[in-house]
């Protein structure tokens, strides 16, 4: 238990210097901590777990109380309740714009899309999206990233998405729909790509590989408007605790893959392969300030208003949700201020 201090405190002192002034400042300061109720989804959170286990949410003044959901439905509700002040997640964040509950989306933590792929069985004859057309029974979760891949899929083949057989699986289960030969294909994303391939399922194509941009499967990080307003210097203190977590990972990869391990029971072979993949691959926050990036915060209608955009239009085509929503409510949520005066305070001089 001594050296696991002595490993902290000198971790504690690595990230201190790494967050640079910022986080000193943020010590020096004292005060009454934030609290601050953050809900996210079960994933591999490299940075969200990084930062719990080095605790720079209290280094930055914050007060944090964790709340894990196994899917976006019960964070949104969380949200509509207003029992959550910030959360992270993937698309789930779009069905919440499409309650009418607003949100502020403050970065983007990675590109899901690096890690989701299509998944086929062991003797499989698939080699590639290219022979989707071969499997009988595709696994995609409705209304996730997987779905919205899938029918992305069908149409850069010009093949006709209803006429796909497809279940409503989400990526956990896929293991034992394999097993018992319920499915020949399927849609998994990260960290299950990985457990899948370590036991020998193939993953024979990457969304990047079948969706546009790089893919279409942001995981964001946002708050509540109202939150922000009452304490608008915690989207910047978000960021510099990000950036800490990233940091410290730099300097000791291991950290990431130990957060996974103990968090989703992984082998430690399936989250260095998740790291890898998502993680090491996530948009920088140089991209999310370049209006010409993919990963845009600040493009009125390309980056990631492009991106959630375009997988509402899908979940609305595949009947998943009732109707789009509008792309003025999705451009008033991507909110780039925090991550400009963030970028602003980093500047030299």
């Amino acid at each position: 238990m001594n050296s696991w201090k002595h490993l902290l405190a000198g971790l504690f002192a690595a990230v201190g210097l790494a967050a640079g002034p910022a986080l000193a400042q943020a010590q020096a300061q004292g005060g009454a901590p934030i609290e601050v109720n953050y809900g996210y989804t079960t994933a591999d959170h490299v940075t969200l777990y990084v930062a719990q286990d080095l605790g720079l949410f209290e280094k930055m003044g914050l007060k944090p109380k964790f709340f894990t959901f196994p899917s976006g439905a019960p964070l949104i509700a969380g949200l509509k309740s207003e029992s959550l002040d910030v959360v992270t997640a993937g698309l789930g964040l779009a069905f919440a714009l499409g309650q009418k509950i607003p949100l502020g989306i403050i970065y983007v933590n990675s590109n899901d899309a690096t890690g989701e792929g299509l998944v086929v069985n062991k003797d499989s004859p698939i080699a590639s999206y290219r022979d989707i057309g071969k499997a009988q029974k595709i696994a995609a979760a409705s209304g996730t990233c997987a779905q919205v891949a899938l029918y992305l899929m069908a149409q850069k083949l010009g093949t006709d998405f209803t006429k796909m057989d497809v279940v409503n699986l989400p990526a956990p289960l896929l293991r034992n729909a394999f097993l018992s030969k319920s499915i020949d294909a399927g849609i998994a994303w990260s960290p299950y790509t990985a457990s899948l391939d370590a036991e020998g399922f193939k993953v024979v194509s990457w969304d990047p590989e079948y969706t546009p941009d790089g893919g279409v499967c942001p995981r964001m990080t946002a708050a509540r408007p109202e939150f922000l307003k009452r304490h608008p210097g915690v989207g910047v203190k978000l960021l510099q605790i990000e950036t800490a977590a990233g940091d410290a990972v730099a300097k000791n990869p291991q950290l990431a893959i130990d957060a996974l391990v103990k968090r989703l029971s992984l082998s430690p072979e399936a989250a260095k392969a998740a790291v890898e993949r998502v993680y090491m691959k996530r948009p920088t926050l140089d991209e999310q300030l370049d209006p010409s990036s993919p990963h845009s915060m600040v493009s009125a209608d390309k980056g990631l208003v492009g991106k959630l955009s375009l997988a509402m239009r899908v979940l609305h085509t595949t009947k998943t949700i009732p109707e789009p929503i509008p792309l003025d409510v999705i451009q008033q949520s991507v909110d780039p201020q925090h991550l400009k005066r963030f970028a602003a305070e980093r500047r030299p001089g």
